[in-house]
């Protein structure tokens, strides 16, 4: 699949699609509270998707049996929501959720805190989303894709963080997965130069140790490898001359 560049009517609805996606996020991050569970979550995002004009575009997407992604403390990302596991005080949950529009994916994900969590916990949801912010600065017509992946990498390192190498982010538009690949490390080449009109989800997955992962036994949920937290931290977004619009982000976090 070639790198497409949108026009102004599709970046409408993909900002539109992004939008509502945003109030998803705004309700579940509302509900997240010690003693629900994982699959808890996962019902009031359907139902929230849903109830905002979108279809989730998780949901049984190559298998995967649930509509938000629900991954605690450990789990990097693609966390299967269970009725079985209840969410504690003192957990990071990061919440991966997307849907479509009119036709038009939108994808984000955010880690949340839950009641009172440790300093060490707190610093790496920051610098993950820090991550994020650093990477789109780069993220303007005539830069190159790797610029992104650099700044991502220079800044998680500095806090001696283990980088997801296994997964990246991507293109996005009338499919969930579409080129290029947006990788969150140190790439040595420039990658596809830049142009206004890309989307791009843009997603750093930072470990507090070690970078490498496993995969449970379902083949979809990534955990660290030593144990260590790992936050999650994405939007979509849109390349333009100047600055990047951010379609899934309204609010501060």
């Amino acid at each position: 699949m070639a790198i497409t560049i949108k026009t102004k009517a599709e970046i409408d609805l993909m900002r539109e699609s992004g939008h509502r996606l945003s109030k998803v996020f705004d309700i579940m991050k509302e509900a997240l509270r010690p003693g629900m569970t994982t699959k808890d979550i996962d019902r009031i995002g359907e139902k929230a998707i849903r109830s905002l004009g979108g279809i989730p575009n998780f949901l049984n997407y190559n298998g995967f049996p649930a509509s938000i992604c629900v991954s605690v403390n450990d789990e990097v990302v693609h966390g299967i929501p269970d009725d079985e596991r209840v969410i504690r005080e003192g957990d990071i949950v990061s919440l991966d959720a997307g849907m479509i529009y009119k036709g038009w994916h939108s994808d984000a994900a955010r880690t949340f805190a839950v009641g009172n969590i440790s300093p060490e916990a707190e610093q790496l949801i920051r610098v993950t989303r820090e991550c994020f912010f650093e990477g789109i600065k780069m993220a303007r017509a005539g830069n190159y894709l790797h610029d992104i992946s650099n700044a991502i990498a220079d800044h998680a390192d500095k806090y001696g963080y283990g980088i997801v190498e296994d997964l990246v982010g991507h293109g996005i538009g009338t499919h969930l997965h579409e080129d290029p690949e947006v990788p969150n490390f140190h790439v040595k080449s420039k990658g596809p130069k830049l142009h206004a009109g890309m989307t791009l989800a843009i997603e750093p997955m930072i470990n507090a140790g070690c970078a490498e992962v496993d995969w449970l036994a379902n083949d979809w949920t990534v955990v660290t490898m030593d144990g260590a937290l790992s936050a999650h931290y994405e939007n979509t977004i849109v390349i333009r001359d100047g600055d990047p619009e951010i379609l899934t982000l309204v609010g501060d976090y």
